[in-house]
């Protein structure tokens, strides 16, 4: 598997070259992004790969001192379960509000 990064998305690679999973987070203003979306591939489901990519880039904002804010349930659901990743968030309490309201299967997750 490959990381790969362009234009405020993030996908992983499989090594046929193949994308498996991405997460979007356009730019709301300069130090801040939103994570809209979250997809798997369906035929990936159930392997981690979601959480691999959300934890991948909350590492990389991280390191780039960028904040996020969260539109996509099932970011909202992941930082909620990683309180460790909470300094990166721009409203840690608006997001926990955000999770404490959500049910049912998260945005992007493809399901058969």
């Amino acid at each position: 598997m490959t990381y790969k990064s362009k234009n405020n998305k993030t996908w992983i690679e499989d090594d046929n070259g193949k994308q498996i999973a991405i997460l979007e987070y356009p730019e709301v203003k300069p130090g801040l992004v939103n994570l809209v979306h979250t997809e798997v591939a369906p035929e990936m489901n159930g392997q981690g790969l979601a959480g691999k990519i959300t934890e991948y880039v909350a590492n990389e904002l991280r390191k780039q001192g960028i904040k996020a804010e969260l539109t996509c349930s099932y970011s909202i659901k992941w930082f909620s379960k990683h309180p460790e990743y909470n300094d990166i968030l721009s409203d840690p309490e608006a997001e926990a509000k955000k999770a404490a309201q959500l049910a049912g299967p998260a945005c992007g997750i493809q399901r058969k």
